[in-house]
């Protein structure tokens, strides 16, 4: 029995469909991905499926009582919520209680007053009544497996792990049906992975929307396509379809060619003038009207994108050199004692995870950042440009037009001038869309448009943060041809392993405790070649990057370990390990549902362990971390 069913759905905005007439159901255990260009209606088609919109015509069915969860495309804005309250919210109808719970529960722990222990004993009877306790454990463990700061704002932390926390979110109700609109965005590798995991594990239906062809590769069952209003499905893996849809179009253009050399020759009958009228067939007539309003409403495909890149003059052989960089923020090592030198047409991609200071090193490598300690020299000649992950660059009251144009009409690409207009359409906007305020374009339009804007400089360096982040498949794929053509260099942020793996000639991999090691090849080479885990690595935690304007603070002079140091260093993996025992102990304790049934003094007790236990095991692993860079 189907999940969910949708029957002849259409919806248009305007004069244009975005569904013509679909159709398809989602049963239990399917894991479908839905491909199909920026604009097409894929977000729109989510929405439908959720109830946030409502079609034009056509019926959708779900079962009864099912239970669907999201995860939307965009970041949530600034709040001052916990991200326990975050997560918790979605359980709908339970989420404010429990978040209400946590936050009574800490009070508790520092204020054992009666008024307190009051309103918790009122909570724990609503909890009871309301199976609760189960979802609090829930909560807690979905909060665990993502290691998520249960009381830190939402506000606090950055772009990806805000994301991980909407993660959290979503999973969280253990829903039935599971839509993710390009849940890879912003997140590292490392959760990405966990994520494939996760979903690999998940036994509901699943409906996705990724620009990650590995993370489509390995997930799904079978893809649904939608192309000009129309929603085809294609069994088996996105080979099978490239192949498949390939062959598609071909037919499709021969019998459009049929069609259109027929109706030619028809059109040539009827104004043949007297001889024509006098034998004219009026079911004839019919069929022309027929044939013209056919081709009227036929739907041509939007050809493809087209990128070309303003190249500069040649750089010197020697691009950047870095040599013996340390960089620190709030006393905690980001980048410690690294070097390299960076030769004209190296493609290198930047690798690790998020808050680990991939974005600081280009920062110092670019001169935007003085290093604490070493120095950063720069070859001669250099054009810099630079995408920026966040589109900071881009005025959200602009037109297209006036964010590329400058007030030109022409722009000039490696010596040939071209029409503004015709410039833009290379990347997929028409004229009426160029006039649009930038405010209003999805999320792949305006990284479109971001690369529109960076191709028009003259450029040897190239410097990419992230650019993948909402584009569709195909233009993804011409931008790869693109770099793989640019005789400059290149700088990459990503966490598209595909796209690494067929873009990047080398990688700089972020290794823990401000350490940066180089790798030949993509990521896939890097994965061969990385050694083996140590014995003690230290937790993921959120981080906050640096900002450019605030000074950085100076490294403490690295010094050779003493004896007693030595000893140190060699205990402190054996004590962590066991801290982190007892830290998943006591988790699972307060886990419990019937933890908080007991003696308040008993409760205020063990939770003060746990946050002392989780202080040492913090400066344990600082410890460990200052020791192993000196040693």
């Amino acid at each position: 029995m189907p999940l969910l069913n949708i029957d002849n759905i259409s919806i248009a905005f305007g004069a244009e469909k975005l569904l013509d007439g679909a159709s398809f159901q989602l049963d239990p255990g399917e894991r479908v991905c839905l491909i199909g260009r920026n604009g097409t209606g894929k977000t729109t088609l989510l929405r439908l499926l959720t109830g946030e919109s409502l079609p034009d015509g056509g019926e959708i069915w779900r079962q009864p009582s099912l239970r669907v969860a999201t995860l939307a495309q965009e970041l949530p804005a600034d709040t001052t919520a916990t991200v326990f309250e975050v997560v918790a919210g979605g359980l709908e109808g339970l989420g404010a209680l429990l978040a209400e719970y946590h936050e009574a529960a800490a009070q508790l722990a520092q204020d054992h007053a009666a008024e307190k222990m009051q309103h918790i004993e009122r909570l724990q009877h609503e909890l009871e009544a309301r199976d609760g306790w189960r979802w609090q454990q829930r909560v807690e463990t979905v909060l665990s497996r993502l290691q998520l700061p249960a009381d830190t704002p939402l506000a606090e932390l950055s772009g990806g792990w805000r994301r991980r926390v909407l993660l959290g979110r979503a999973l969280v109700c253990e829903p039935d049906v599971l839509l993710l609109d390009e849940p890879t965005n912003h997140l590292d590798l490392e959760t990405i992975q966990w994520l494939e995991e996760e979903l690999l594990a998940f036994r509901g239906g699943l409906l996705f929307v990724t620009h990650d062809r590995a993370l489509l590769k390995r997930l799904a069952t079978r893809l649904l396509e939608l192309d000009r209003g129309l929603l085809t499905s294609w069994p088996g893996d996105y080979a099978n379809f490239l192949e498949k849809k390939a062959a598609w179009l071909e037919t499709e253009a021969r019998h459009n060619a049929k069609f259109d050399k027929r109706l030619a020759q028809e059109e040539v009958w009827i104004r043949q003038g007297i001889r024509a009228r006098r034998t004219r067939n009026e079911g004839r007539v019919r069929a022309l009207l027929a044939l013209r309003e056919e081709r009227r409403e036929r739907r041509e495909r939007v050809g493809k994108a087209s990128f070309e890149l303003e190249q500069a003059e040649t750089s010197g052989k020697l691009a950047i050199e870095a040599k013996k960089v340390s960089y620190a923020w709030r006393d905690e090592p980001l980048i410690r004692d690294f070097s390299v030198r960076i030769q004209r047409g190296d493609r290198i991609g930047l690798i690790g995870p998020n808050g680990c200071g991939k974005s600081t090193l280009l920062g110092l490598l670019l001169g935007r950042l003085t290093p604490n300690a070493g120095q950063v020299q720069t070859g001669t000649k250099l054009e810099i440009a630079y995408f920026d992950q966040l589109r900071e660059q881009l005025d959200p009251e602009q037109t297209v037009l006036d964010s590329v144009a400058g007030g030109r009409e022409t722009i000039e690409i490696n010596g040939q001038r071209r029409h503004i207009i015709s410039y833009l359409s290379d990347f997929l906007f028409t004229p009426q869309r160029v006039r649009s305020p930038i405010k209003s374009l999805s999320g792949g339009e305006r990284n479109r448009l971001m690369l529109a804007r960076l191709f028009s400089q003259p450029a040897n360096l190239l410097v990419l943060d992230e650019p993948t982040n909402d584009l569709d498949l195909e233009t993804l794929e011409l931008l790869e041809e693109l770099l793989l053509e640019f005789t400059g260099t290149l700088l990459l942020v990503s966490h598209d392993r595909a796209f690494l793996d067929n873009v990047v000639t080398s990688c700089l991999v972020f290794e823990g405790g401000g350490r940066i090691r180089e790798y030949v090849g993509g990521y896939s080479d890097w994965l061969r070649q990385r050694p083996a885990p140590e014995a003690a690595v230290a937790a993921a935690k959120p981080k906050v990057e640096p900002k450019p304007a605030v000074p950085p603070l100076k490294l403490a002079p690295a010094g050779k370990l003493s004896f007693n140091e030595r000893r140190e260093l060699e205990r402190l993996p054996a004590r962590i390990e066991q801290l982190e025992q007892r830290q998943q102990d006591l988790h699972a304790l307060t886990a419990a549902p019937a933890f908080y049934k007991q003696e308040p003094a008993v409760v205020a007790r063990q939770l003060e362990e746990l946050r002392a236990l989780e202080a040492e095991l913090e400066t344990a692993y600082g410890r460990w971390e200052e020791l192993e860079g000196r040693g």
